[in-house]
């Protein structure tokens, strides 16, 4: 929500934010700044992982995205309502399921047979320069190059989920503490139990200032409760 071409984007111009359980949380920050009400992270989602001993309520009408235009909300659209009007200035965020932290490269899990939200991403990415920002947490970090694991993923004859390597800028925990203290920042080790089995362990650098603001930052987002669904 710090990002500065979100800032931009809500002043002037259109924010698709596509359903996610990361990019819940992002809604739920913009709409903070923003005053407005009436958004529930409950099912925005279109497909989500979970252990095999949990029910997921698809029979449940999701959401949808968020499209915001000049900050306001226009409540019921989705990305498929909008992708071809989008220009050169607009901005979507969408979630990532591999991540190549060295190459700061990401892919997304493809289940639909006409390639789901990123077919109609990349149209408005390609074809009119549309920005495209991925936030992504370290928990999806992938060994080896996204286009050679979508090639090996996405050949004839495999089964299962397909994966979209996506064109945009990556931006993980790492990023976000620069972006909002200025200390910089590098994992160091992950790993856990009890529900912090995709839990990081994240070394940052920074002055006496930077640190304090980071420590708060860390210690507020590690006591978040787990995603509702």
């Amino acid at each position: 929500a710090a990002h500065p071409h979100v800032r931009q984007v809500l002043k002037e111009g259109t924010l698709v934010v596509v359903a996610g359980t990361t990019n819940a949380y992002v809604v739920q920050e913009i709409f903070k700044e923003l005053g407005v009400l009436g958004f529930s992270p409950t099912r925005f989602f279109r497909g989500v992982m979970v252990p095999p001993w949990v029910s997921i309520p698809y029979s449940q009408e999701s959401p949808g995205d968020v499209v915001l235009t000049n900050g306001r909300w226009l409540k019921g659209k989705t990305l498929f309502d909008v992708a071809d009007e989008l220009r050169e200035g607009d901005l979507i965020l969408k979630g990532a399921n591999a991540l190549d932290v060295a190459n700061r490269e990401a892919a997304v899990l493809i289940g639909h047979d006409k390639a789901g939200t990123m077919g109609a991403i990349m149209r408005a990415v390609a074809g009119r320069r549309v920005e495209l920002l991925l936030p992504v947490g370290l928990e999806k970090r992938v060994h080896g190059g996204i286009l050679s694991l979508a090639k090996r993923v996405n050949q004839p004859g495999s089964f299962g989920l397909r994966l979209f390597p996506a064109a945009g800028e990556v931006l993980t925990e790492l990023d976000a503490i620069n972006l909002l203290t200025g200390a910089s920042a590098e994992l160091v080790a992950a790993g856990g139990v009890a529900g912090s089995e995709g839990g990081v362990w994240i070394g940052v650098d920074g002055d006496e200032s930077q640190l304090r603001k980071a420590e708060g930052l860390l210690t507020e987002v590690a006591a978040e409760p787990p995603f509702a669904i």
